[in-house]
């Protein structure tokens, strides 16, 4: 779809400011710090089920209180952690995701030892990136984001299915799926477009 502003992207974009601010200056861009990656990937296991839009009204909240995602700090969280998060309006309240969250960010730190995560989710980049003329061409999982959730899954982490952790691969940039005519495509550097 082209916007008032003359730019093609994907019609998801549209509907809302915060969804067109975030495809125009986040989705897709390459994120390699810990703690950016980690809130990816507890925002995309906290979306499943739910809109994107959701997430990004709740995204400052979740921020503030799963300590700016900090891994350190969210692997020392408790049952009171857990009940006052259960409580707050201002994210999901998922007993299954906050606790997977929470688990996810022990396993966060296991990964140190082995090169980190940044290391360890961008060793499943694909070779090549899909190349989607239009919506119902954008692929909602593949291999590399099957093995993925295989491998994460085998070191303990919740809540990494196959399409979740596909959706993760686009948000950091590990895979283009903007559609060819986006003002986006090629955007991340990683991807030529």
């Amino acid at each position: 779809m082209v916007g008032e502003d003359g730019k093609a992207r994907t019609p998801w974009a549209y509907g809302d400011p915060m969804l067109l601010s975030y495809y125009d200056t986040e989705w897709g861009m390459p994120i390699h710090d810990e703690a950016g990656l980690f809130e990816r990937m507890s925002l995309e296991g906290f979306q499943a089920g739910l809109s994107w839009l959701t997430i990004l009204k709740k995204r400052e909240r979740f921020r503030e209180v799963f300590a700016g995602f900090d891994p350190e700090a969210v692997a020392e969280f408790g049952e009171p952690e857990v009940d006052r998060l259960l409580g707050d309006a201002g994210i999901i309240r998922h007993r299954g995701k906050i606790a997977a969250c929470i688990n996810n960010a022990a396993r966060v730190l296991e990964l140190r030892d082995e090169g980190g995560l940044d290391e360890f989710l961008w060793s499943f980049q694909p070779a090549e990136t899909p190349r989607p003329r239009t919506v119902a061409e954008i692929p909602t999982t593949g291999a590399e984001s099957e093995a993925l959730s295989k491998a994460l899954k085998k070191k303990g982490f919740r809540f990494v299915g196959p399409t979740t952790m596909y959706a993760l691969m686009e948000a950091i940039g590990m895979i283009d799926t903007h559609l060819l005519d986006s003002h986006r495509r090629g955007a991340s550097g990683v991807w030529s477009a």
